[in-house]
């Protein structure tokens, strides 16, 4: 079957299907091995990305704009301060303009609604590279990951442990779409949206995979394949930093709870970790991390998204 994704938006993995997903997986993947072997190839030659930053970023612009350049392509990155988007100018304006000059545009940003205004007006493929309610880049990348270390997703434990948070909500949409099982231990009051929630537990129930909720990260993590979590308090948040730190202690992840998962259970987390708060430094540098690797395959996932989108 012939998939394509070209003129596509990436705005939240709940918009794709199983097929969709893992084409961009198996994607990433091919050009990930490509790379290694031989080094760029340049399919996206004259082509420009626009990034849009409110938030700072490591991982995000670096291995963006890096994906674009090994492509061939150019990148240009944007500050709020130098666009003003909502001040400065209506956000529809700057999709309308962007579509102008570039050829896709990629915002990360703190309103999950922003990105999708710029989607509305824009005549160019859009990407979600962070809101406060989805990262769907990070989940793929997360996926292939997986799929690197297990040699498949469905029929697999993924344990997440800590706050549902926007990378727990596309962890969510992604496993449940490819057959993998999902159970949440989040404190009462920082669970992922029910919506989300109902949406990823019909999904995973179609593909023979289950998504559970429980306060005890000791149940979540139980014969877990895969053991995950985020940092405690996010960009936006750091008011409520202290608050978090006593609520979400007991849902460290550390030597004592990863007993409880597969004896070959792997262990992620985004990045930045906040070592011996949501993780230990111990767990980071130990044998079962594949951290680096997950920080790694977003580069492999941007330019998968953008060669597929881009046709």
């Amino acid at each position: 079957m012939s998939i394509s994704l070209k003129g596509r938006d990436l705005i939240t993995l709940a918009d794709f299907g199983t097929d969709e997903i893992l084409h961009l997986l198996n994607t990433a993947r091919e050009q990930k091995q490509l790379f290694h072997a031989h080094g760029p190839a340049q399919p996206l030659k004259g082509r420009t990305l626009a990034c849009i930053f409110q938030k700072p970023s490591l991982r995000t612009r670096v291995s963006l704009e890096v994906a674009m350049m090994q492509l061939g392509g150019s990148a240009v990155s944007l500050t709020e301060a130098e666009i003003g988007p909502g001040s400065r100018e209506p956000v529809r304006d700057i999709g309308r303009v962007l579509s102008r000059y570039v050829h896709v545009i990629a915002v990360r940003t703190f309103a999950h609604s922003m990105v999708e205004e710029i989607a509305r007006y824009a005549s160019v493929p859009v990407i979600n590279a962070l809101t406060d309610y989805s990262h769907p880049c990070q989940a793929l990348a997360d996926l292939l990951t997986i799929l690197e270390s297990k040699g498949r997703l469905e029929g697999l434990k993924l344990a997440y442990v800590g706050d549902g948070n926007n990378v727990a909500v596309s962890l969510l949409l992604g496993s449940s779409r490819v057959g993998m099982s999902m159970s949440l231990a989040c404190p009462e009051g920082y669970d992922v949206p029910d919506r989300v929630f109902e949406l990823a537990r019909k999904e995973a129930g179609k593909r023979g995979a289950s998504v559970e909720r429980t306060r005890d990260p000791h149940d979540a993590v139980s014969g877990a394949d895969v053991v995950y979590t985020d940092v405690w308090t996010s960009m936006g948040q750091e008011v409520e930093a202290e608050t978090r730190r006593d609520i979400f202690r007991p849902y460290q992840v550390n030597e004592e709870l990863l007993r409880g998962a597969d004896e070959h259970a792997v262990v992620m987390h985004c990045l930045p970790a906040h070592y011996g708060e949501e993780i230990t430094e111990e767990v980071v540098e130990g044998p079962r991390s594949v951290i680096f690797d997950q920080a790694e395959n977003r580069l492999h996932v941007q330019k998968a998204v953008m060669s597929l989108v881009m046709g």
